[in-house]
């Protein structure tokens, strides 16, 4: 069979047409390498994804100058980042246009903390089409995943405490799993954390915080 190519116009109509979402975000144009590092951290922590770079919040093809917005991409990722994250640019020229896909892989090596304007590195998630600052038990089950050690629930009174105290309600952010269980706070975040890892808890998004309830 012959294999199809596409134009940059098709590609970019059928990209465009995706809206915002986990894996896609829209930037008008980057003037803050800074600002970016966000959103490089956030699609490396979670699945990957992609900026589309020239694309307006409504989906207009509005363009820029690839090279400045490379560079700043690139900048972003390696100088904004901590460890530096991966990312791969295509660029499509439609209408006399010029728009610059970069594409974020999921990281090897997370978390992918971003420099923030009050000069602390934070690690970032995706969620929906926005990016949040990770809680603690995203990190620590991220580092866990990176240990060349594997790590197993193992039930002892501490993992009963907070498994009780998660029983308890349809989901609970973390202060409040500490504070229930009074057990010492990095302790309940490793719990929880090794419970998401495998299944036994859920985290969800509950207005700007993090909630964790036991899988039933």
């Amino acid at each position: 069979m012959a294999r199809q190519f596409l134009s940059s116009k098709t590609i970019l109509s059928r990209l465009v047409a995706e809206g915002e979402h986990q894996q896609q975000d829209f930037k008008y144009k980057i003037t803050d390498a800074c600002k970016l590092s966000k959103s490089v951290s956030a699609f490396a922590n979670t699945d990957g994804g992609r900026l589309l770079i020239g694309v307006r919040d409504d989906g207009y093809l509005s363009g820029v100058r690839s090279e400045e917005e490379i560079y700043m991409m690139t900048s972003a990722a390696k100088d904004y980042c901590r460890p530096a994250a991966v990312i791969h640019f295509d660029t499509y020229l439609s209408e006399g246009k010029t728009i610059v896909v970069a594409n974020v892989p999921r990281a090897s090596n997370r978390p992918v903390r971003a420099l923030c304007d009050d000069g602390r590195w934070r690690a970032y998630i995706r969620v929906a089409d926005e990016n949040i600052v990770a809680s603690p038990v995203h990190v620590r089950m991220w580092k866990e995943e990176s240990s060349v050690h594997g790590h197993l629930v193992s039930i002892g009174d501490t993992e009963r405490k907070v498994m009780a105290v998660m029983e308890q309600g349809q989901g609970l952010p973390l202060q409040q799993i500490v504070k229930r269980s009074g057990e010492p706070y990095h302790s309940v975040v490793l719990v929880v954390a090794r419970l998401v890892r495998y299944g036994l808890a859920s985290c969800m998004l509950s207005g700007e915080r993090f909630v964790f309830r036991l899988e039933s």
